[in-house]
């Protein structure tokens, strides 16, 4: 190579890290917005196909997240004729760069303009704990995040089901796996997946569950038919299908989308915020449609 060649070269490789960056920190994760959809058959699936439609990480804070750019992501949502509407999780901004907080009191209501036939609902996620210094302290619940939630009709599962009746489905939400910060004691969970799975009945109708984190799907048994999760946002840099950090103990397994595994099926949503550090880069923000139904 020439020195002429190589000086080019390098002045090429800065100007597209400078677009990369650019990108990266301010049009992929404020700008841009995509509905990605999962399609899913199987031979367990009693009821007619549902569509459902997942919102997670939303991680509300200016610049990215702020309370228009929340109006636009429910909009959409309602606009895709969803059966139901299910929240992963992570209201709570994630990182330390958000210019402008929005409180949950402001954004609740927002997200209560939702509407689906067979209703909206929610379960919390770690950050929604830890931003919860009172629930911290305490152990436990109630939750600033559901608490407001609920308050403007958003039902929020804990560790609890409930029958949808037209879908002819049940409906578990898992408590979160990352819920109590103890320092040398490290992180608690409060999920209770036995206890969850012991309320619903054997009656052979399919069960979907909302569990914020991916990494219980290993011990998900084949009685639920699909498991929801968030958390990872696709691993927020990701190129080719691979992201260079996950916050999972199984790193790439359960990064983002659809995974068949020993019969059970899991669809990890790539969510809409940010976490750590504001970017996002191969992982554009998403609003998860996912269609499950009979085999024909």
């Amino acid at each position: 190579m020439t020195r002429r060649g190589f000086i080019l070269g390098v002045i090429a490789t800065f100007f597209v890290g400078i677009v990369a960056s650019l990108w990266a920190f301010f049009v992929e994760p404020a700008l841009r917005l995509r509905v990605q959809t999962w399609r899913i058959k199987r031979k367990d699936w009693t009821a007619p196909l549902l569509k459902i439609v997942a919102l997670a990480d939303l991680h509300v804070g200016r610049p990215h997240v702020g309370p228009g750019r929340l109006r636009q992501v429910v909009r959409r949502a309602n606009a895709l004729g969803a059966d139901v509407i299910l929240l992963l999780g992570d209201y709570a901004a994630g990182h330390r760069f958000v210019s402008e907080e929005v409180k949950i009191a402001e954004a609740a209501p927002i997200l209560a303009e939702l509407s689906a036939p067979l209703g909206v609902w929610a379960i919390l996620g770690n950050h929604d704990w830890w931003d919860d210094k009172t629930a911290q302290k305490r152990g436990g619940g109630p939750n600033l995040y559901a608490t407001a939630l609920e308050a403007e009709g958003v039902p929020v599962l804990s560790n609890s089901v409930v029958k949808l009746e037209h879908a002819g489905i049940w409906l578990a939400g898992l408590e979160d796996q990352l819920a109590l910060l103890r320092g040398k004691q490290g992180i608690i969970g409060l999920d209770d997946l036995d206890g969850t799975l012991a309320q619903i009945p054997d009656d052979g109708a399919p069960v979907v569950m909302m569990a914020h984190e991916p990494d219980i799907f290993p011990q998900v048994p084949n009685r639920v038919s699909l498991t929801l999760s968030g958390h990872t946002h696709g691993g927020q840099v990701r190129l080719f299908g691979w992201s260079p950090i996950v916050p999972s103990r199984f790193g790439n397994r359960y990064a983002y989308g659809h995974v068949h595994e020993e019969g059970k099926d899991l669809v990890v949503s790539g969510g809409i915020g940010c976490s750590i550090m504001p970017v996002r880069l191969g992982v554009t923000p998403e609003i998860t449609v996912i269609e499950i139904g009979p085999e024909e």
